[in-house]
């Protein structure tokens, strides 16, 4: 990947035969990913909450790729009982999994708990797909040329755990949270990547950030003030989904990524351009944090990781 010359989704190689599972694939970066894997021959599974908007979504996609296999599955991150129901019957149906795209998320929203009564962020963003994760991990050990790309954000490098006040009880900010969740994708993907190492698993964790991109996460669910601020003045800054979506479509598919890898734009602060590596924070990348969180986040889903070696 150099500056100069650009990686684009034409340079997505043939994905014929391969499957992928994206969260949150009904809209903005989660659409522009599965329509860009469709393209290419991929199977797409589309983990949507709302299975109406993910149909609708399909419908979008084949209207344009006539010959795109996709699948619509219901998954609710914020509920850890509907992320085992999603998990048990995609085990059903299919023998094995080529890449897991863990790109759904909530942003900014008024402080509220999940179903299992963690904080709504924490949970749909970090939580979900740590379960996830860990409940699919057999599927993609048996996959070809696997991996798990968690989504992440700038914002990671302003966040930290509030391991005393997980559910924002007493310290709650909507930005402050988010940050929290950010944070905790790019620590378990950094933290997923040094355990599969040890493993000798076949299976990579690379993270990507999309830059600052124009979806429906800085409108549907912010506070006013972060609603505003994002919505529409800084509106004009942001990037369109198919082009932010390339650092996690560069995760995905291209040949030369290595495990723990974190992928986002080439331009000025990050904010748009061309994938490229680039920089995870210190904190993000310190073992001890990993541990703490791996610990922690094990003890609120109940899901332990196996870690499977190839044949």
């Amino acid at each position: 990947m150099r500056k100069n010359q650009r990686w684009t989704a034409h340079q997505i190689p043939d994905q014929a035969k391969r499957v992928f599972v994206v969260t949150g694939a009904n809209s903005g970066l989660g659409l522009a990913t599965a329509r860009a894997l469709a393209r290419k021959g991929g199977h797409v599974i589309l983990a949507v909450r709302d299975e109406a908007k993910g149909r609708l979504a399909a419908a979008e996609i084949t209207a344009e790729q006539p010959d795109a296999t996709l699948e619509v599955r219901r998954l609710d991150l914020a509920d850890l009982d509907s992320v085992r129901a999603f998990a048990d019957r995609l085990r059903g149906d299919h023998p094995r999994l080529d890449v897991l795209v863990n790109n759904a998320g909530v942003m900014a929203p008024p402080r509220s708990l999940s179903a299992q009564g963690h904080e709504l962020q924490f949970a749909c963003n970090h939580l979900g797909h740590f379960a996830l994760t860990g409940l699919l991990l057999d599927l993609l050990t048996g996959g070809d040329d696997p991996r798990v790309v968690t989504v992440s954000s700038t914002n990671h490098r302003q966040g930290h755990l509030h391991v005393d006040d997980l559910s924002g009880e007493r310290t709650y900010s909507p930005m402050g949270f988010y940050n929290q969740s950010k944070f905790a994708n790019a620590v378990f993907g950094r933290e997923l990547h040094r355990r599969l190492a040890a493993a000798d698993s076949p299976v990579r964790s690379l993270l990507a950030h999309p830059g600052y991109t124009s979806t429906n996460l800085q409108t549907s669910a912010p506070v006013n003030r972060v609603k505003v601020l994002f919505g529409h003045v800084l509106a004009p800054l942001a990037q369109p989904p198919d082009q932010g979506a390339l650092p996690q479509l560069y995760a995905a598919t291209a040949p030369d990524v290595k495990g723990g890898e974190f992928i986002g734009p080439d331009g000025f602060a990050e904010l748009r351009g061309g994938p490229t590596r680039v920089r995870l924070s210190p904190a993000a990348a310190d073992p001890r944090t990993g541990r703490r969180l791996w610990e922690l986040s094990e003890r609120l889903t109940d899901v332990r990781f196996l870690f499977p070696t190839a044949d």
